[in-house]
């Protein structure tokens, strides 16, 4: 999954729990509109929806709810970006712009922390999100 689409859902999530909110959902269905105008009311109001769930599952303290609506809005986005691969730079404007501003630092940093570039020439780069082991090399005779 692209990195931006992952970093937009968990943006999104969290900025529907804002006073924000409205801004978030406005650049959302802007979005939408330009790349599939016929269901940009449709995602207008799903977004409404998923204010509610992001606002009840924090109020029961329930973390696994709001990372599974990440998910829901990752897949979404995807999908948008399968449509119009060329408005990934759109969604990372949305992303810069309207959602990780209305953030707190620790839900910006989550949200951005998802996002690696990694750029390797004429040698080898290994990036993982936690350990690596590796055998050392096997001498040579």
């Amino acid at each position: 999954m692209d990195p931006v689409t992952m970093a937009a859902g968990s943006a999104l999530v969290a900025a529907m729990a804002t006073d924000a909110w409205q801004q978030a959902r406005d650049g959302m269905v802007a979005l939408w509109r330009r790349i599939h105008p016929e269901r940009a009311e449709q995602i207008s109001g799903e977004l409404e929806t998923l204010r509610g769930q992001v606002l009840q599952a924090r109020e029961d303290h329930d973390p696994d709810t709001e990372q599974s609506l990440e998910g829901v809005w990752r897949l979404q986005l995807q999908m948008l970006l399968q449509r119009d691969p060329q408005a990934a730079g759109a969604l990372r404007r949305v992303l810069d712009e309207q959602l990780a501003p209305v953030l707190n630092q620790g839900e910006r940093e989550r949200a951005y922390s998802v996002i690696q570039n990694t750029t390797v020439s004429g040698g080898t780069s290994y990036v993982a999100g936690r350990d690596i082991r590796q055998e050392p090399p096997t001498p040579k005779d």
